[in-house]
């Protein structure tokens, strides 16, 4: 479970970083969203473990591989919710942002993003779980350490109550992470935006 949680912990906080970077990108430049936007939406319809056969090209059978498919898996998603999010922003709240003096990266960070700040959240949410799920998918057919290794090895051995042990144990990580971040994060956004 260690090497599973590390795995994903690692791989999500660099979908995190790129997917809400691509995602403040594309929703404030209008040639990026043109082009790099419809490819995201694209993109995003494959199934994440599709990215497993290209990640073994490009990588080998290594960590490197998982790590590709579990970014693949969160990045896109993020993108798309942060995407989202700034298109959705007021237009008063950057002409007025304008107006007092805020541009460049100050407007990013002081007006931007915090106006996203509920969409970023839901795509954080979203890209969790399809990183859990890709990162599951990963192991189970990239021989390695990990819960799906685990839970294929079970298969294996036909060894009901494993594979069962396993998937218990898949569903717990996952909602405990729910729980402990996200939920937390959502209950704050709603107490800081008002609609707790």
């Amino acid at each position: 479970m260690g090497v599973s949680v590390q795995r994903i912990l690692v791989g999500y906080l660099i979908s995190l970083v790129f997917g809400i970077g691509l995602g403040l990108l594309v929703g404030r430049f209008k040639f990026l969203d043109e082009t790099v936007g419809s490819l995201m939406v694209g993109l995003q319809v494959l199934p994440s473990i599709c990215w497993l056969p290209l990640a073994i090209l490009w990588f080998g059978l290594s960590e490197a591989a998982i790590q590709f498919v579990v970014i693949m898996g969160a990045l896109l998603s993020i993108a798309i919710a942060t995407d989202s999010g700034v298109k959705n922003i007021a237009p008063l709240y950057l002409r007025a942002a304008r107006t007092m003096g805020i541009s460049g990266i100050d407007l990013y960070t002081r007006v931007v993003l915090p106006a996203a700040l509920p969409s970023v959240a839901s795509g954080m949410k979203l890209g969790w779980s399809f990183a859990w799920r890709s990162l599951m998918a990963g192991e189970l057919l990239f021989v390695s350490v990990g819960l799906g290794h685990l839970l294929q090895t079970g298969r294996e051995l036909n060894d009901m109550a494993q594979v069962v042990a396993v998937m218990i144990v898949i569903v717990c990580v996952g909602l405990f992470f729910d729980q402990l971040v996200f939920a937390r994060l959502e209950r704050h956004l709603r107490r800081l935006w008002g609609t707790a």
